[in-house]
Parts: C-alpha cells; structure tokens; sequence
C-alpha cells in the first residue's frame, strides 16, 4: 500500500491509533500516550519504517521542555525540605540500576536489552530517549516494551496496597501535614486598625518601619475619611484607619504597634484603585520591587504576589517572574502606567517565542558533544538526551538573560511536549518492531520476569526505608515514589486516596531528580 511508505501518513496514523488504544481504561488503568510506542512496534513488525530524523526532533523537543518545566523545581528541590525525598529517588533509581547489572550478568541478557528493561521498569520514556541514543541500538525499546506494562501497573498496585499492608490512615497523615503546611505557608488575611498608641502618633511608616517589624504590608489608610495610598513619607495621625495584609501572626504584631482592631471599613475612592496586574513585560522579570520604584514613580503599593496557586506579602527585596499576579493598589489616575510597567497582557502567557526554544535546544546538542576523558578506555559525554536535558534546566532556573526569557506558557510546553514524545515513541517502536516476535521468542518471558524484579524490589526496598529509617509521612513517601519511578498514572493513584496536594508536591520535587540521575546510570550501563 503507498500511503503505508508515507512517513506523514503513517506517522499520524500511529499517533490515532495511539491514543485510541491508549484511552481504553481496564478497571480505571490505562496505557495512556505510551500506547503509541505498542502500536508502532506492531506496525514495525509487518516492515513499516519512518526516518530516524523525525526522531531525533521528537526527542530534542520532548527533553528540552521537559527541561524547561522542571528546572526550577530541580534546583530548589535542594533545598533543605527536599532532602529526604532526593535520598529516596538515589536508593530507587540507583538500585535499580544495580539490580539490572546482577540480573543481566546472572541470565547472560543483552546489555542493550537490559538498558531497556530498566527504563520501562521505571515507566522512563525520558530514560529510553536516553538509552537509544546511548546504544544506537533498536534493542533497547524492545526491552522497555516488555517491562513497561508491568512498570504502570505494578506501581499502581503498590502504593494501593501499601498504606493497607501497614494499616497506615491516610486521612490522618494528610491532617497532619495540613498542620505543617500552614506553619510554613500561612494564609495571608487582612484586618483594619485604629491608630491608638502613642508612640507611634506623628511619625512615618519609614520611621515606624512597619513591614521589617511586623511581616505585614499595609494595603491602604483612610485619613480623616479620604482614603490615600500609603508612601513611606505618610504620617500616621490619631484615628487613622489602616489596612493591612499578611499572615495572622503578622497582623498579631501590628495590633501590638498600632492599636486595637477595628470592623469599620475602608470604602475605596474614585480615586483610588485596587487591581490584579499580570506580569508579561520581559523587562522586569528578575528585577525586584524595590528596584522597579512603582511607590515613588506611581503611587503604587504591591501589597501581595501570587506565583504558582500560592500568596506571597510583597517587599521591597521580592523578585518579579513571568506570570506573576501583583495585586496593586494606587490612585486611579496611576493605574493604567502600572498595568503599563507589568504588561498585564494575557495573550503573551499564551504566545511561543521559538528563539529561546531553537537556541536552547542548540546549546543542549553542543554541550551534549562535549566529552570527559577519565581513561583510555572510560569516556563520558552527557549525548543529545542529557545535554539538552541539564541546558533546559539551568536555562530555566536563569529565567531571561537580556531580553531572552527561557520560559513557556505551561500550554505551549504541554503542546510541544506531547508533540516531541509522539514523534519519538513513532519512531523507535517501528524500528524495533522488526525485532520484537523473535525476541519475544526466544526469551520474552524471562525478560518479563526480570522486568518485574526491576520494578518491585527497588519500590519495596525504597519504601522500607522511607517508612522505617526515615520516618515519613505516607503521602510524602508515595509522592516520592512516583516521582523517583516517574510514574504518573502511580501518581494518579495516590491522588484518588486523599485530597492533599502533598503528594504531587513530593512527586514534583523528586522527579527531575530521578530522571537525570536514571540518564547518568543509562549512560554508565551503555559503556559496559
């Protein structure tokens, strides 16, 4: 059939089938995207081929947005929270690796083949990416492909299990990190006072230094019953009424500095205006809002920033990023210069610079290129997958350089990634399609049987001491089990039994980890 050697044709003809085979849920589970790499080893197998280039695209474009997306959370996941759960992805990632060597070595399994399994063990399509450019060998899918179903539902079925087998209650783990998250990121409320003590009648808010004092931001004052946007030159005068906002503590602090709380409110003037501004001007993104002077130019107070679903008090010190929701209260004639300085234009969250992508991308493959000798007989190179893979993460933790923001709308992202892994997963299943009935043949249940291996006992062992060394909370471990074996769907399984957001972040913060580190070990294996 012609159209079958058309690589357009059959490309898309994959990526259909693909997703319809991929949204047929058996008791809730579902292959998902990665039932497109099944379909394409069966069209592999009866001689269809596409160009080894659409690969290479594919990959290139999956790899850097994944970077891209990741970067911020991979570099903050350092931090002293995210310890515990780095620790947790280098046991599950690094004793997988181990035990693929043992099993390898044990039952005579090719290396390229054992590479294989150990990503779709680890339901790793960024781990495959890794290991095809690594081997430049088709064998390698053939190994993910038959330890890949094993890998969703075996990940699936343990974190189920798992809180049931040590009769652990769910509801009351995520009480008890609901307490903890409210300690670190209280929520941020407003009150009004009166201005009642003394010591602080006829003095300045630049003397008074209320916001180093209190923790607190002062939104707005009523004066003698006109209200007036606060500058640090305002007088505070017996009577005064003042807004303002910051956690409940905070407030607590300034009742104590300027006097009893007050219900009366603070009607908004004519004149005076507050509004949610959007930041989606590239010349102020990384400078802070002490730096951009909105007070002194515009008679504008930043009271508030919300990032990422989470309300911050603004300072002088915080640093504005692309995306940012200021809340903004300023007089009315100022309003449209401030919208002016921010940009407050939401079609620019969604436009696509492909500049920043292409150059990006074109760094990741030189520095890719780069070699390290340590011995005649080891040299290491981070290859396509790893170089565009840690560009994109540290291009993103930068966030501008100049006029160039290395940042994408979370939609732009998704699109080109989805797109990147479609042309990827198309192209390696048909060319190890071609291989897949005669190794299947020959040795396709064993190589099961050592995929399963791969996937539980590093998860148990993981678990293990997760729950009994490092004593943690049981949505906390299963989110960074997750994420360590780079399991959605596992992750989706642990969102259906509670509705905290712990799990997701810990999935979010180990993730990146564990794909680099699961490369770095792809790497490593390939050389053997």
């Amino acid at each position: 059939m012609d159209l079958l050697s058309s690589t357009y044709f059959v490309l898309f003809l994959i990526v259909a089938i693909g997703f319809i085979v991929g949204n047929i849920k058996v008791k809730g589970i579902s292959l998902d995207v990665s039932a497109v790499i099944f379909v394409a080893l069966v069209f592999g197998h009866y001689g269809v081929s596409i160009p080894a280039d659409i690969q290479k695209i594919g990959l290139t474009l999956f790899i850097f947005t994944i970077g891209i997306q990741a970067g911020p959370g991979f570099f903050e996941s350092f931090k002293k929270n995210g310890r515990e759960l780095i620790v947790l992805a280098f046991i599950l990632v690094g004793s997988a690796s181990l035990l693929t060597i043992l099993l390898a070595l044990i039952f005579n399994v090719d290396t390229d083949i054992a590479i294989g399994l150990l990503t779709g063990a680890l339901t790793s399509t960024p781990g495959l990416a890794a290991a095809i450019e690594s081997t430049q060998s088709p064998m390698a899918s053939i190994g993910y492909g038959i330890a890949y179903p094993f890998g969703v539902i075996g990940v699936i079925l343990f974190v189920r299990m798992y809180p049931k087998l040590f009769k652990v209650d769910i509801d009351k783990e995520a009480k008890k990190l609901e307490d903890e998250e409210q300690q670190n990121f209280p929520e941020l409320v407003n009150k009004n006072f009166l201005v009642e003590n003394e010591n602080i009648i006829g003095r300045s808010i630049r003397e008074l230094k209320i916001r180093s004092m209190t923790q607190a931001n002062i939104s707005r004052i009523m004066h003698k019953g006109e209200t007036i946007v606060p500058s640090p030159e305002t007088i505070l005068e017996k009577g005064d009424i003042v807004k303002l906002i910051g956690t409940e503590q905070a407030l607590e602090k300034a009742k104590m500095l300027i006097g009893e709380e007050t219900a009366e409110k603070i009607p908004l003037s004519r004149d005076y205006v507050v509004e949610s501004v959007l930041v989606t001007n590239k010349q102020v993104v990384n400078k802070t809002i002490g730096q951009l002077n909105v007070l002194a130019n515009y008679n504008a107070r930043i009271t508030r920033i919300r990032r990422a679903g989470i309300d911050m008090v603004a300072s002088s010190k915080s640093e504005i990023r692309f995306g940012d929701k200021l809340v903004v209260a300023c007089g009315m004639g100022n309003i449209k210069n401030v919208r002016h300085l921010f940009g407050n234009d939401s079609k620019k969250l969604s436009d696509t610079d492909f500049f920043p992508i292409a150059t990006g991308i074109v760094l990741g493959v030189l520095v890719g290129k780069l070699k390290i000798s340590f011995s005649d007989n080891f040299t290491f190179s981070l290859g396509l997958t790893g170089g565009v893979l840690m560009v994109a993460l540290i291009l993103s933790r930068i966030g501008k350089t100049g006029p160039i923001l290395w940042t994408m709308s979370g939609s732009s992202n998704q699109l080109l990634r989805q797109l990147g892994l479609l042309m990827f997963l198309a192209v390696v299943g048909t060319s190890a399609g071609a291989h897949l009935v005669e190794t299947f043949q020959e040795s396709g249940l064993a190589l099961f049987a050592i995929g399963v291996g791969i996937t539980l006992l590093p998860m148990i062992i993981t678990t293990l001491i997760g729950h009994f060394v490092l004593k943690m909370n049981i949505l906390n471990l299963l989110g960074a089990l997750t994420g360590s074996m780079t399991s959605t769907p596992g992750l989706a399984a642990v969102d259906g039994m509670s509705d905290s957001s712990a799990q997701s972040i810990a999935y979010a913060t180990v993730y990146p980890i564990a794909m680099v580190f699961l490369i770095v070990c792809v790497q490593i294996l390939s050389m053997f």
